[in-house]
């Protein structure tokens, strides 16, 4: 019987919704750190309407304080298979064990805040997930705009090279600094020796001998004009 009219209100607003998975789990860890031994356990497991079958108990034990049972262990030869099912052990977070706490919250406004936390986590692991795509692909098209700036600079380099190659025609003036041709420069070297003129067969042409070339054909060119 409620003595506060209140408190029997918000009792009669409270949802009958039966309880989740989630909400029984809880309920039962809560449950074990609360017990004394494996028998009050199974008692209080039992007097809550919550599982108390051995595999429960197995997976609840490591919650009861130290002065309880500790599981018993049995050995079994080696060469015997056993068939145990395999019962998944629960670590301590206190952050999940707060949601965990506030989603079987008895009051609306509690399990709707619980529900909040939960959407807004989901949303935040959202947008981690698509910054962090978002982050590797740019560190790609980086990547790639830099690979192709070194193919092109390759590519300038080469045709680069390939234009200075095609410049130079078949007979191209001799690398003498004279600026005249193999057939140029066999001509002078004929007349040098022709007029008294030492100069090598190959190699440059003494300035000298070129200038004296230039004038005797400038003085030829006069006369026969």
């Amino acid at each position: 019987m409620f003595t506060d009219w209140a408190e029997a209100l918000e009792a009669e607003s409270l949802p009958l919704d039966p309880a989740t998975a989630q909400q029984l789990a809880v309920a039962a860890r809560v449950t074990a750190r609360s017990s004394h031994d494996k028998d009050d356990l199974g008692l209080l497991l039992d007097v809550l309407g919550l599982p108390a079958d051995p595999d429960a108990l197995t997976a609840l034990l490591p919650l009861v304080p130290e002065t309880g049972d500790a599981p018993t262990m049995t050995t079994t030869p080696a060469t015997e298979a056993i068939d145990v099912p395999v019962i998944p052990l629960t670590f301590s977070n206190p952050v999940q064990e707060l949601q965990d706490w506030a989603t079987a919250h008895p009051a609306a406004a509690v399990r709707n805040r619980a529900n909040r936390i939960t959407a807004d986590l989901a949303e935040l692991t959202e947008r981690r997930d698509t910054e962090a795509a978002q982050r590797e692909a740019e560190e790609k098209v980086t990547r790639a705009k830099a690979e192709l700036e070194r193919a092109q600079e390759e590519l300038r380099t080469v045709k680069a090279g390939t234009r200075t190659t095609a410049a130079a025609p078949a007979g191209a003036r001799a690398g003498s600094g004279s600026g005249r041709t193999r057939e140029e420069l066999a001509a002078i070297r004929s007349w040098a020796r022709e007029n008294g003129h030492q100069v090598a067969d190959l190699g440059m042409v003494p300035k000298r001998v070129l200038e004296a070339y230039d004038a005797a054909h400038q003085d030829s060119a006069r006369k026969a004009g």
